[in-house]
């Protein structure tokens, strides 16, 4: 697989989220050695980044992570996140990026993950209750321990982000961006000017662009614990306009003989090398699906025709978790 730079960190054009092996999506847990599989399988492929957080579970997915990569540790680059679990508990919406919160949090993740370092450690939320100054020097402190390599933020903003890259370099911003949330693009040239990659998280639309869903009865099919039976994007008229975005996506691949989900990807790889995706998938075959991706070369008649689409209707979160994104 080709590779990509998130600022002077080298990883694979295509990552790996680990979220769904663990928590929110229908089957989550169910399959904890099919789940290792996949992380063995997708190095075999050549994908380097792999990505998880404290919070999905929580705690279980750092594990499970943890557990998959003995042997194979240096042949990743691992990202997980602090910032939604306040581990002495003064903290009631569990937003805590202080200081002594984020040296609770990195050790708790080191020993689950059974490494000695984070390469990538992400801000998994910006807390408006600490400085961004001060949570970006508690990060510097950790980088100059050697128990992180690099530092990014996730779904913060521009005052933000130049704000924390004064204090320390930012590595990468990870947020949502795909053929149905385009919000990122007014970001992009800002973090170009200092250096900073993109990490594209749900690039497939929370598996809406795969085309697995087509109808309301297959949202009423999704198991209770699985968010997207709230999310505003997979009900009512929403999903009506979003299935015909979807079904455009699906006539790209027809015409070129690949799958709905790889053509969804590779539009992504298409919008600048610093852009990595990283498709969450708890099986071997849906990794080989998405892994092949890097593969595909759409022409720019195609990549025009998928740009012109029209973006998802509904908030790609629900009204309380957008409170904690910035914009």
């Amino acid at each position: 697989m080709r590779t990509a730079k998130l600022g002077e960190l080298e990883v694979s054009r295509i990552g790996l989220g680990a979220m769904g092996m663990s928590h929110g999506y229908s089957g989550a847990g169910s399959d904890d050695a099919e789940s290792i599989r996949t992380i063995h399988r997708a190095i075999e492929l050549g994908v380097t980044l792999i990505d998880t957080a404290e919070i999905y579970g929580p705690y279980v997915n750092e594990e499970l992570v943890g557990r998959a990569l003995q042997g194979r540790r240096d042949q990743v680059v691992l990202a997980t996140k602090f910032g939604l679990v306040s581990h002495d508990g003064r903290v009631q919406s569990g937003l805590d990026s202080s200081p002594a919160n984020i040296r609770a949090a990195v050790e708790g993740s080191l020993r689950r993950l059974s490494t000695d370092r984070i390469d990538l450690y992400y801000q998994h939320r910006v807390d408006p209750g600490t400085p961004i100054e001060d949570t970006m020097g508690a990060l510097a402190g950790l980088v100059q321990e050697g128990k992180v390599r690099y530092v990014g933020l996730s779904e913060a903003w521009v005052d933000t982000i130049r704000r924390a890259h004064a204090v320390h370099p930012v590595t990468a911003l990870q947020s949502e961006y795909s053929l149905w949330t385009r919000d990122q693009e007014q970001l992009l040239p800002v973090l170009r000017e200092l250096g900073i990659g993109l990490v594209a998280y749900s690039p497939l639309g929370r598996g809406f662009l795969t085309g697995a869903l087509r109808t309301q009865a297959d949202v009423e099919r999704l198991d209770d614990s699985d968010f997207r039976k709230n999310n505003p994007r997979f009900t009512g008229e929403n999903l009506q306009h979003n299935l015909r975005l979807a079904a455009e996506v699906q006539a790209v691949a027809d015409r070129i003989g690949v799958t709905s989900a790889q053509v969804a990807l590779a539009w992504l790889l298409a919008q600048g090398d610093d852009i990595v995706p990283i498709p969450g998938t708890k099986r071997v075959t849906r990794v080989e699906e998405n892994a092949a991706a890097d593969a595909v070369t759409l022409t720019p008649e195609q990549v025009a025709t998928l740009t012109a689409l029209p973006v998802a209707e509904g908030g790609h979160h629900t009204e309380e978790q957008m409170q904690v994104i910035e914009r």
